[in-house]
């Protein structure tokens, strides 16, 4: 069982009270993440922010993650009760639909604000404090860690096969939805808790990664203030990319379908 050793943070400004103090929920969709979850958990927490808590929607991982994060999740909560939380699956059934779980489990527990980012440390915690303070000042509705505005980034281990590919996607989508965002596909997001309340999460059709752009329209077009801040975007450190065929497929319809479909409830 891997064990969760505290190292100091040295790039995440300390919140000032009471932001600091703000209930803060942490969602992540695992599947076979069993080499960065216990990195991620740790690094969560070494932000040293009280009111935080992670959520891990594991979709029944073959590679042990869900058995992994539950010993991480008694760790953490043997002495902070109730921080980290572990929902189980029974199949992968899409990324966007773990993050409408995780989310709707978020709003349950009282979260104020919801940030949700990938499981395989290409989002790095330590920019969830600058998340906060932007928000809340801001009086955002949305918040997004953005690699396509200035001082964001990508790692140098992108290629340039899917660096022209990740900006076609943002060309593509904005063209059919117009939406006033660099990083339209990007995955690094903090939600203000009215916002998630008045959307109708079990409305919201995406299974895959296109989830991202769904929910950017949504906020959008309940007329929330969206902010972009610059990020830097990690490559994963252990594990493979999941996106599958149906996946493309779906994210290359997503868009038509959000301007000219109507919503299902699930």
């Amino acid at each position: 069982m891997e064990t969760i050793s505290r190292t100091l943070v040295t790039d995440a400004p300390p919140l000032p009270s009471p932001w600091r103090d703000a209930h803060v929920a942490v969602v992540v969709p695992t599947y076979n993440e069993a080499g960065n979850i216990a990195e991620l958990t740790r690094r969560i927490y070494d932000l040293e922010m009280p009111g935080i808590r992670l959520i891990v929607v594991d979709d029944d991982s073959p590679d042990g993650t869900g058995a992994l994060a539950d010993d991480l999740a008694g760790q953490v909560n043997e002495n902070h009760p109730d921080r980290m939380v572990v929902l189980h699956r029974q199949a992968k059934e899409g990324i966007g639909r773990a993050y409408v779980a995780g989310m709707k489990e978020a709003l349950a527990r009282g979260a104020d604000f919801v940030v949700q980012m990938d499981g395989d440390l290409s989002h790095r915690p330590e920019y969830i404090p600058r998340m906060l303070g932007t928000i809340m000042a801001a009086q955002a509705g949305l918040v997004i860690g953005s690699r396509y505005v200035p001082g964001g980034s990508l790692s140098a281990q992108w290629g340039r096969h899917r660096r022209l590919l990740s900006r076609f996607a943002g060309i593509y989508v904005n063209a059919i939805l117009k939406l006033p965002i660099r990083d339209v596909t990007g995955g690094f997001k903090m939600w203000r808790r009215e916002v998630l309340e008045h959307i109708d999460l079990n409305t919201v059709r995406s299974d895959g990664y296109s989830f991202q752009v769904e929910m950017n329209h949504l906020c959008e077009h309940m007329g929330q203030s969206i902010v972009e801040i610059p990020i830097h975007f990690e490559e994963r450190r252990a594990g493979s990319s999941k996106i599958s065929l149906a996946v493309q497929v779906e994210s290359m319809l997503t868009p038509f379908a959000l301007r000219f479909g109507r919503r299902r409830r699930r």
